[in-house]
């Protein structure tokens, strides 16, 4: 289990070869990456910055991947997310599961990363045409999130 944050880009290829190397019990792998949009409540993004506390970040991600691990037979897990300014197009985050089965693999990588948008400290800042301005938590966010609470195991 890993928890990476730092400025430079990663290669998504790579982290998930990485994983697999080596170890015959994985079954399956479920990925994802979060890119920078170009528009935001319909304004145009120049950059968007993110910003974090180094180590209590780190301490909340892997607590989401330890919850995530109570609940699914998660082999392995990696999570790694940007700080600094971004532009459209740039990846922010790769969350990464390995699981024997898909089914495993595919729920603790959306728990994950539902988490992620809701639990972990990250401030983001956005400049637009119009200056810059602090992005709010979204409620479709904390709706995905709320889920995980409310259901079974695998969130419904």
């Amino acid at each position: 289990m890993s928890v990476r944050i730092h400025e430079q880009d990663f290669d998504v290829s790579a982290e998930m070869a990485a994983m697999r190397r080596g170890n015959p019990k994985i079954g399956a792998i479920a990925s994802f990456v979060g890119v920078v949009r170009d528009i935001n409540e319909g304004d145009s993004i120049a950059t968007m910055t993110l910003e974090h506390y180094p180590g209590m970040t780190e301490k909340a991600i892997t607590e989401i991947i330890d919850q995530a691990r109570s609940r699914w037979e998660v082999l392995d897990a990696l999570v790694i997310h940007r700080v600094g300014t971004l532009k459209p197009t740039d990846q922010i985050v790769l969350v990464i599961v390995a699981s024997t089965h898909r089914g495993d693999a595919f729920a603790a990588c959306e728990f994950i990363m539902d988490y992620l948008k809701t639990k972990a400290p990250f401030w983001k800042k956005e400049i637009t045409p119009q200056g810059a301005r602090w992005v709010d938590a979204r409620v479709v966010d904390d709706r995905a999130a709320q889920r995980w609470e409310q259901g079974s195991k695998k969130g419904q």
